[in-house]
């Protein structure tokens, strides 16, 4: 069986899962999830609680002549009065029993191997053990508090000692599971939210602690537990679950030997994450000579080394998610196509919306902007193409508040969509979820921001901040809390290019953004914000190279994802066949 575990370490550990971002609707996936060693891990526990993981030793004292051993110790404490009597448990019923059990083992209730040790209100200073306390990955406590009486919360009051097993019976999945190790100076008590067992003597606490932690006990809990948001399990249902007991002198065999495979997992699991860390490094170093190459020669040569390892370095997903930012980056900055001397330059494109603005204020349909500041040489962040030019931002888009007051909502006929960014899945809109208002505030709100086709959409507050859609669709409806980007001259800003000007925006925000408060850029920052515009032309040329690059991008994580698939089946074939094994095993 130890072969299954040790013969195919390239499959648990290459057995790689994305993980979705959270709160951001542009989520890039940066981390990933090690599932085979995830399921490596299980498959350890699973085979040690089953007496697959080491060999029996006839010698051992069986398992039959500790558990008499243990009652009678349980009886002895009862008559003493250190612990109370409790309502006998029903014999454990054969359709109970999830597997057969090696010579020398025996089925126990958990109640029946340990105890636990009381209640009390504390009186004194005492350190208190929450679930909020436990190291998950250890099995430890590592974070306790001392508190006086009078700070003691409701939850405290559940003795434990060195030597006790606890268990978070709320929300159990998060496996907040833990051994006592120390002698606690003042005395722990730990919250009600656990259920205590005090091993008996010839009961190892550690063998305890990984069979709690077993896919056998959480199919059990998950069996059990109840709710939705906070699920739980009572102690009644806790205590009443089984557990396969071996052999003292196994019991200690066996967490020697799970303790050693799990270290194994651990240098596993550190050793993929120092690849991963080195292979973003590396992508992202190259990929930075591309956006900071000096000039054409540089960039070709620094492509030429992208180029010659293209399908060594992007083989993961956030390598693959740092090329489609790059090609953005590149394609703002005027690096990624040609510039052509006969194109007209941007200047005059910037004429003739300049003049197409004129007009909109003449005919009242635009408001008078105020004038917005130079651009300043400190805040050209690189060097202009030929025949580009900067401008501010308001120069060549009308920047337009989506933002107002909630008006009430409503249903039936000649209703419209109310869209707010969280109406915004995968680059489209969905208006299915959206908010309904009258036609009346529509029209009125319309006024100030109607939305049309090609208008960009985007989000200017929230975890989701640069979140956008390009509106496709020629469906009435209105916006709120998002910047609405329209268009002064289409023909001189083509809406395809401003859209990557855009989505490159959007990741500098989202990375300003991540881990401070509550991101927001106002309307008038966005309104002077410096926008590089290429001649026309050029402009079409960058929007097919996007395109073209892109494409590859989403090819390159088609074919990651069917390989990322094939080393998750992979690892499940290999915890299906350990399970046909076990049962070849025990017949």
């Amino acid at each position: 069986m130890q072969n299954l575990i040790t013969d195919h370490l390239d499959i648990w550990t290459n057995a790689i899962k994305p993980k979705a971002a959270a709160g951001r609707g542009r989520g890039t996936g940066k981390k990933q999830e090690l599932y085979g060693i995830k399921k490596l891990r299980e498959l350890i526990l699973d085979l040690a609680v089953r007496g697959l993981l080491v060999p029996q030793d006839p010698k051992d004292e069986p398992a039959s002549v500790l558990l008499e051993r243990i009652a009678k110790e349980k009886a002895r404490l009862v008559k003493e009065k250190k612990i109370k009597r409790q309502k006998v448990l029903p014999e454990i019923a054969e359709e109970e029993k999830p597997f057969g059990l090696p010579e020398g083992w025996g089925w126990s209730r958990l109640r029946d191997i340990g105890h636990d040790l009381g209640q009390q209100t504390p009186e004194n200073d005492f350190t208190y053990i929450d679930v909020g306390a436990i190291n998950k990955e250890l099995g430890l406590i590592s974070e306790p508090s001392i508190l006086s009486s009078s700070d003691a919360p409701s939850r405290a009051r559940k003795n434990v000692k060195n030597g006790t097993v606890i268990y978070s019976t709320v929300r159990p999945y998060l496996l907040n599971i833990a051994v006592i190790e120390n002698e606690y100076k003042p005395s722990p008590i730990a919250s009600t939210a656990f259920a205590i067992i005090h091993p008996l003597t010839g009961v190892i606490e550690r063998y305890i602690y990984r069979y709690l932690r077993s896919p056998i006990f959480i199919n059990y809990v998950e069996s059990c537990q109840t709710g939705i948001a906070y699920p739980a399990i009572n102690d009644k249902q806790f205590f009443s679950g089984i557990i396969p007991l071996p052999p003292t002198a196994e019991q200690h065999r066996i967490v020697k030997k799970v303790d050693e495979l799990m270290q194994l997992c651990d240098q596993l699991e550190q050793r993929s994450e120092n690849q991963t860390e080195a292979h973003q490094t590396l992508v992202k170093t190259l990929l930075n000579t591309l956006t900071q190459a000096p000039d054409h020669a540089h960039f070709q040569a620094a492509w030429q080394r992208i180029a010659t390892h293209f399908d060594s370095l992007f083989t993961t997903e956030q390598s693959i998610e740092q090329l489609k930012q790059s090609i953005l980056q590149l394609a703002v900055m005027g690096k990624l196509v040609p510039q052509d001397p006969k194109d007209e330059p941007a200047s005059e494109l910037l004429k003739k919306i300049a003049a197409e603005k004129a007009q909109l204020l003449k005919e009242k349909k635009i408001k008078k902007q105020k004038a917005l500041p130079e651009i300043g040489e400190e805040e050209k962040l690189f060097k202009l193409p030929t025949g580009w030019k900067w401008c501010r931002l308001q120069d060549a888009i009308d920047v337009r508040d989506g933002t107002h007051d909630s008006p009430k909502h409503v249903t039936g006929n000649n209703t419209y969509p109310l869209v707010t960014s969280k109406d915004f899945i995968n680059g489209r809109i969905d208006f299915k979820g959206a908010k309904r208002i009258s036609q009346f505030d529509y029209l009125e709100i319309s006024k100030r921001s109607l939305v049309e086709v090609d208008d960009i959409l985007f989000s200017m507050i929230g975890g989701n901040i640069g979140n956008q859609v390009m509106v496709e669709d020629n469906i009435k409806f209105t916006v709120k809390n998002v910047a609405l980007f329209k268009y002064f001259l289409k023909t001189a800003t083509l809406p395809i290019f401003f859209k990557i000007y855009t989505e490159e925006l959007a990741i500098k925000l989202q990375e300003k953004a991540s881990g401070g408060a509550q991101p927001f850029i106002s309307l008038g920052n966005l309104r002077k914000l410096i926008f590089a515009i290429p001649p026309l032309t050029e402009q079409h040329r960058i929007v097919s190279k996007v395109d073209e690059l892109l494409s590859l991008c989403d090819q390159l994580k088609t074919r990651l994802n069917a390989a990322q698939t094939t080393q998750i089946q992979l690892a499940d074939a290999l915890s299906s066949q350990s399970k046909d094994e076990k049962r070849t095993c025990m017949n």
